[in-house]
């Protein structure tokens, strides 16, 4: 693997040179120059760093490691971002095109960058990472070496700590349980599960298979009442999984059945959908006002004016009082989910409408046309999409050049996190593709927890990858 992302202290880094994100002057700048210079003795490497003078933004050159675990550093002269068109980009460029250029001339085998300017000197955190991958790669195109980019900044430390915990339980959520459902039912599962570890697999992976059954099928406790039991003879182990898929069709069964009784239209909602019939065969009806209180349940005339919207929520108020306690006490919870979904169907529907509509005029579209789409809608542009996402420019300009092109899966998920999408969008901009997200691939499920989650980090997304053993994205 040529080029990695690693969560590393860049001073730690084993490898024959790192880069140090240098200031224009003979002095040590902030963050991740001073803890560079600090590892490797401050004293010794701003002496030799005072021969170089004041040097340009993008240029490099070259000190020893002196205390630190590389033999060697390679000062970059970072520059500092000043909205994007003064050149800054360029010089970024220049950083790590330059700095693997020297390293190369020096025979360097391995080399270690941070994310260049995105500290102190305030740079863009993704287009830095779409600007340092596309440098990276151009050069690996004609070199032999391998190149680490660490990431070690406190942000990014915090958002890896917080989410991994919830990513291993997304994971095992839909992973397991889907690989379980594909592979173990059906067969003899539970001797195996035994033999290897029973605990683990009674704890974790039959849960999800027994949702209020949680334990393994055991013969009876001892006479003496203890809580230990025994295992399974043989002849009941053979016989467990067609048990278990009985047992589950019977609670599906039940699950349905208490769903489908949940789901029966209550009183209140029966009256509520009585009115709103009468006021959509009458469009200019008026319902009663708190005057006609006596009448409030006949169907409202054709010729009266339409109730203003005070009028409308006073005659809803007074009809809830009138069969409040009814309701409530034959279903509390579902008299109450009711009135929130007929309060939030009516503000959804004229909030969405336009977009539905939007939507629905690009059934048609081919992958390409919906993504440019949806790049467009979103007000953003290619350049930050394809950047965002580490997608190379020249992949990029394949697929706007050509409606019908269809990328590699890993590019359609990448351009998906870009362009910022929701799991929907994703979902049909992958289906356009002929693309689908499984739960039984790992990838396709850590996309998903990031894209579900609003979490559009292409770093943390491949350090995931790496440390879940998957191919990652920027290799």
């Amino acid at each position: 693997m040529p080029f990695k992302i690693v969560r590393n202290d860049i001073t730690k880094m084993q490898v024959d040179a790192i880069v140090n994100p240098s200031n224009p002057e003979p002095v040590v700048g902030a963050g991740c120059e001073t803890a560079i210079y600090e590892a490797a003795g401050r004293e010794a490497l701003l002496e030799e760093r005072k021969r170089f003078g004041g040097v340009s933004e993008g240029e490099v050159f070259l000190t020893g490691g002196y205390g630190l675990p590389a033999a060697h550093v390679i000062h970059a002269v970072s520059p500092r971002f000043q909205g994007g068109n003064q050149g800054e980009e360029e010089r970024l460029r220049s950083c790590y095109r330059k700095s693997l250029e020297l390293a190369a001339k020096q025979g360097f085998q391995t080399i270690a960058f941070p994310l260049i300017a995105t500290g102190s000197y305030g740079y863009p955190r993704e287009e830095a990472l779409g600007i340092a991958a596309e440098e990276i790669r151009a050069f690996l195109d004609g070199h032999e070496m391998m190149v680490y980019l660490t990431v070690f900044d406190e942000a990014s430390s915090a958002l890896g700590g917080r989410l991994y915990p919830d990513l291993e339980a997304y994971i095992d959520r839909y992973y397991v349980e889907e690989k379980l459902r594909s592979e173990y039912v059906g067969t003899d599962f539970m001797a195996g599960a035994a033999a290897s570890n029973a605990a683990s697999f009674r704890s974790t992976v039959l849960p999800s298979m027994q949702a209020q059954r949680n334990t393994l099928p055991m013969s009876p406790a001892d006479a003496a009442g203890k809580a230990a039991a025994m295992p399974m003879a043989k002849e009941d182990r053979d016989a467990a999984p067609s048990k278990l898929m009985a047992e589950l069709e019977t609670k599906q069964a039940q699950d349905k059945q208490k769903i489908s009784k949940e789901k029966e239209p209550g009183l209140l909602r029966q009256i509520l959908f009585r009115e709103k019939k009468a006021s959509e065969s009458a469009p200019r009806a008026a319902k009663p006002k708190m005057d006609q209180a006596p009448k409030r349940r006949e169907e409202p005339t054709v010729g009266a004016a339409r109730a203003s919207e005070d009028e409308s929520r006073e005659y809803a108020e007074f009809c809830f009082d009138d069969v409040e306690e009814e309701c409530y006490e034959q279903a509390p919870q579902f008299f109450e989910d009711e009135i929130c979904d007929e309060v939030s169907a009516d503000w959804d529907f004229e909030k969405h409408e336009s977009a539905l509509n939007e939507r629905m005029a690009h059934l048609s579209d081919t992958y390409q046309q919906y993504l440019l789409y949806l790049i467009e809608n979103k007000g953003m542009t290619n350049a930050e999409v394809y950047k965002r996402a580490i997608v190379d420019k020249k992949v990029f300009a394949k697929i706007k050049a050509n409606p019908d092109y269809h990328p590699k899966k890993m590019t359609a998920l990448c351009l998906c996190v870009g362009a910022r999408l929701n799991l929907d969008e994703t979902r049909d901009l992958l289906a356009r593709a002929g693309y689908a997200l499984s739960p039984c691939d790992k990838t396709d499920v850590i996309f998903s927890y990031f894209i579900e989650h609003g979490i559009y980090d292409m770093i943390e997304i491949d350090i995931q990858l790496e440390e879940h053993g998957l191919p990652c994205i920027i290799a």
